[in-house]
């Protein structure tokens, strides 16, 4: 039952949010959007093929209501296999909720509600339902805290995932560079353990040299992931190679 009502919880939150929410607007809803598409390639990846191939698209997105996060991962290894995986991540903003807008004085920016639907292949669901708080740290475009209830309905019961998510540009000399990236932390749920994931990126931004900047980026990722899915003892650690196009 537990697990029933937080997948009910998600899901009517998505669509009251992406459906609903233009109509309590007090004028246009849709404020910016962005979109980005990535190509990945690297070597020494766990659980399947050892070298891959990922092509990504992101969309983020800010509104009346709050904002929404879209990314899908479609990935390629050396050896035949495709899979695929995505997640849409809607947040409501209490600050524009209560008729305000979110702070650019103090530690905290804004205080959100969120929700978030995981999926894969061969079925592969989670429901992740919490708060979070966005910060204000110098010279970061943002940094999220995120808590959740997080429930895998393939596994017993249900654990937590702690989330922290952050960008940062900066300069050295006459170049600029991004700093961005994720941590996801969660607890053990059914025959998994705890696993941690951290995902930083390095990229330099190629397009500034052409006039374009913020558009076109190259660098690393490196993915970090112990106990990869909850299994015991399974340690993941790549170093990609990455390319970045931003469309806003």
């Amino acid at each position: 039952m537990a697990g029933f009502t937080l997948r009910s919880l998600v899901g009517v939150l998505i669509g009251s949010l992406l459906y609903s929410g233009p109509a309590v607007a007090d004028s246009g809803p849709l404020l910016w959007h962005s979109e980005n598409v990535q190509l990945l390639r690297g070597s020494d990846y766990e659980l399947g093929d050892n070298d891959r191939t990922i092509v990504t698209f992101e969309h983020a997105s800010g509104w009346s209501w709050g904002d929404v996060f879209v990314f899908g991962d479609f990935t390629a290894q050396d050896n035949g296999d495709r899979n695929a995986y995505g997640e849409i991540s809607p947040r409501l903003s209490l600050s524009r909720l209560t008729g305000g807008q979110p702070s650019d004085e103090g530690l905290i920016r804004d205080t959100v509600l969120t929700v978030t639907y995981e999926r894969g292949d061969e079925g592969l669901e989670r429901y992740l339902a919490g708060a979070g708080v966005d910060l204000n740290l110098p010279g970061f475009r943002f940094f999220r805290v995120h808590g959740y209830h997080r429930d895998d309905p393939e596994r017993d019961g249900s654990t937590w995932q702690a989330t922290v998510i952050w960008n940062r540009p900066f300069e050295i000399g006459d170049q600029s560079f991004l700093t961005e990236g994720f941590a996801d932390i969660a607890g053990a749920e059914g025959w998994g353990v705890a696993n941690q994931l951290y995902v930083p990126r390095l990229l330099w931004d190629a397009g500034a040299n052409f006039g374009r900047p913020d558009e076109v980026f190259l660098g690393v990722e490196w993915q970090h992931w112990n106990n990869k899915f909850g299994i015991d003892g399974v340690t993941e650690s790549v170093v990609q190679a990455q390319i970045k196009w931003v469309f806003n």
